[in-house]
């Protein structure tokens, strides 16, 4: 067996052995220290290393959860990136939050940019039922959490990340079943 399935059969067992991450009934937010240590290690783990992006995602991934009332492998999840972000990072967390992922076929990364003034958009369809969720992170948030990053510990880095107003991180809108053209790819945020 070569590296990389090495690799992803070693991934696949930390993400199964970990307990289950949305133990307690509150908002991302108010994590308890333990659990937040567990997203923390996984988010460095499935990344290489924890950043204030990871903390974005998670965030946004675990808010969709929620409103949803989704189980775990129920969501579907596209990603747009804009040119200014140095990478897709946001997916990576937002991937760890659902449990949906490219080898699923239920997460991707598109090829268009998030669109004007946008650093990051996430669309996530719950299958059952249809219903959308399209999330926008403003480019202006970038600055506040390269500045972040400066923080030395993942830890740090979440605290800063959860501290941020959900208005100020990123709008949310939710699309009913009714309105969602086919998968989270065509809905239209």
């Amino acid at each position: 067996m070569g590296a990389a399935p090495l690799a992803a059969v070693a991934l696949l067992a930390v993400v199964v052995a970990a307990p289950p991450l949305h133990a307690h009934d509150g908002p991302i937010e108010t994590t308890p220290a333990e659990e937040r240590d567990l997203w923390v290690s996984l988010g460095a783990r499935v990344h290489g290393g924890f950043g204030s992006l990871i903390a974005v995602g998670i965030r946004i991934g675990d808010d969709a959860r929620r409103r949803l009332g989704a189980a775990p492998r129920e969501l579907d999840v596209t990603y747009r990136s804009s040119p200014g972000a140095p990478c897709a990072c946001i997916v990576d967390g937002v991937m760890i939050a659902t449990r949906a992922s490219p080898g699923q076929g239920t997460l991707r990364v598109a090829d268009a940019p998030a669109g004007p003034g946008l650093f990051g958009q996430v669309v996530i369809r719950h299958r059952p039922s249809g219903r959308v969720v399209a999330y926008a992170v403003p480019e202006t948030i970038w600055p506040r959490l390269r500045d972040i990053n400066k923080e030395p510990t993942g830890v740090g880095r979440w605290d800063a990340v959860m501290a941020i107003p959900a208005a100020e991180l990123m709008t949310v809108q939710d699309i009913p079943a009714a309105e969602a053209s086919g998968p989270a790819t065509e809905a239209k945020p």
